[in-house]
């Protein structure tokens, strides 16, 4: 096989939206990336687990968003009671990688400016280079010795707390992929009021839901 470009974008998910998808639609296309990996975080350093959507939910919402985008791959990476440091993510997805391929790292411009107080943040540096999503207008601070590929321009004036609010209010959320809002709202997740299924068999589309570690 020939050489991979493989990118892992990690966060909470919490949910999944269209801002999402399309940067890594974006990151896809400007850097001919074979793979986009989204990695939701089990136990993030930044938040307590509390205050987060249980992790099966939002891999699960994560799952339908990446199901009809046929390189985004959802990852259980940071699955589990450990602390999930990106440091930690990078050391063992690396081991998966075959000779020649190449590991980028999709991130806001926000974060990045704030890699310097990352757990183990050098060795994050030795291990990746980053794909870096910024507004108009935007400048951040590029550490010593960081990789960076810049993806500017890029404006998606989406956040999840005003989804949250949404969806507890039974208000519409067109930010949200249709599936993603069906499993929300069959699960109540949100606060979001509770529906029944339909009785109705979903259509099967043919394609499988797939993961990768």
């Amino acid at each position: 096989m020939k050489p991979q470009r493989i990118c892992l974008f990690g966060g909470t998910f919490d949910p999944i939206h269209a801002a999402h998808l399309q940067i890594a639609e974006e990151a896809a296309r400007h850097f001919s990336l074979d793979r986009v990996l989204f990695v939701p975080a089990a136990n993030p350093p930044h938040k307590p687990v509390a205050e987060l959507t249980p992790y099966e939910d939002r891999f699960r919402m994560v799952e339908l968003a990446c199901t009809p985008f046929a390189n985004f791959f959802p990852s259980r990476l940071e699955a589990g009671d450990k602390r999930s440091y990106t440091v930690d993510t990078l050391k063992r997805f690396r081991k998966e990688l075959a000779p020649g391929d190449a590991l980028f790292f999709l991130i806001g411009s926000d974060a990045f400016d704030e890699l310097e107080s990352w757990h183990r943040w050098r060795e994050v540096v030795e291990l990746t280079e980053f794909i870096v999503v910024a507004r108009r207008g935007v400048e951040y601070h590029i550490p010593e010795h960081a990789r960076v590929l810049r993806l500017d321009e890029i404006d998606l004036p989406v956040a999840s707390t005003s989804i949250r609010a949404r969806l507890a209010m039974g208000e519409a959320t067109p930010e949200l992929p249709a599936e993603v809002r069906r499993y929300i709202d069959a699960r109540g997740l949100y606060g979001a009021p509770k529906k029944r299924p339909s009785g109705s068999p979903s259509r099967n589309t043919g394609r499988t839901l797939r993961s990768e570690v």
